[in-house]
């Protein structure tokens, strides 16, 4: 029978090994999608400076003479 304990004993040491490289790699990914979501929110904060929105300048009025709008 200790054959059969040191079996289990090493079966539940290759468990526990996979489960902490699963929760590592979780962890890692969690981490980057949290600095990912942290620069998305500062980057939307930030306000367009000067008038913005849409302009018909000259180059825009030879697009749409090229394409026939």
């Amino acid at each position: 029978m200790p054959e059969k304990n040191k079996t289990q004993n090493d079966d539940k040491a290759v468990r526990s090994r996979r489960a902490f490289l699963k929760g590592a790699g979780v962890a890692g990914v969690a981490a980057a999608m949290s600095v990912v979501t942290k620069d998305d929110a500062q980057a939307k904060s930030v306000e367009p400076k000067g008038a913005g929105g849409y302009q018909e300048t000259d180059h825009v009025n030879a697009y749409y003479d090229a394409a026939k709008f």
